[in-house]
């Protein structure tokens, strides 16, 4: 039996590793698919970009508090999931399905963050309980891993980052934001090409 959950666990961390290399090129390929299928409308235009909206404002939030590999991001968002850039990715993404107007966008984005996002994250904890064994242990048990909870987490420790400019970009969320005005620029054109009633 625990052979077999040895091998089980090989096998996942396996997929794990080969799905952190490939998902940012399967993220381009999504957006090209995206952007070929989209017939977006006045009105579901308004409403997607803003649910995008949301998304990119949480992940900015998000990577203004986050030092990677130095200290255990546990302020701000962070005190509500272990990972708002995840979630914020999810939401913008949802929103960019509504404004595509086209519903089974949402089927294809629900497999994609299934199949790429989840897997990627339990590896991402499994190397942040190596980097931070005694806080990240304390701070997965409080914390939930997607689906945030309504109150912030405190820890003992007080001395966490708070955001800060420096920090967004030096992440380089900058990036984040550039994509969602090139989509909203892109699905734009196409309203307009396909005459916007």
């Amino acid at each position: 039996m625990g052979m077999v959950a040895t091998e089980q666990e090989r096998m996942a961390a396996g997929y794990s590793q080969w799905v952190a290399r490939i998902r940012v090129p399967a993220g381009f390929l999504f957006a090209a698919v995206y952007l070929l299928a989209a017939e977006p409308r006045p009105r579901s235009m308004i409403v997607g970009c803003a649910v995008a909206l949301v998304g990119l404002a949480l992940r900015a939030a998000s990577a203004g508090v986050l030092e990677k590999n130095r200290r255990l991001a546990v302020a701000g968002p962070y005190a509500h999931t272990r990972n708002p850039l995840y979630l914020g990715s999810a939401i913008a993404a949802l929103g960019f399905s509504i404004a595509a107007g086209v519903g089974w966008l949402f089927l294809l984005l629900a497999i994609f963050f299934v199949a790429v996002y989840v897997p990627v994250m339990r590896s991402e904890a499994t190397r942040l309980q190596e980097l931070f064994p005694a806080e990240y242990a304390a701070y997965a048990q409080a914390v939930p891993l997607l689906v945030p909870r309504l109150t912030p987490w405190k820890p003992r420790d007080s001395n966490h980052a708070s955001f800060t400019w420096q920090r967004y970009w030096g992440n380089h969320e900058y990036r984040a934001a550039a994509a969602f005005a090139l989509i909203t620029a892109v699905l734009a054109a196409k309203l307009w090409w396909m005459g916007g009633d």
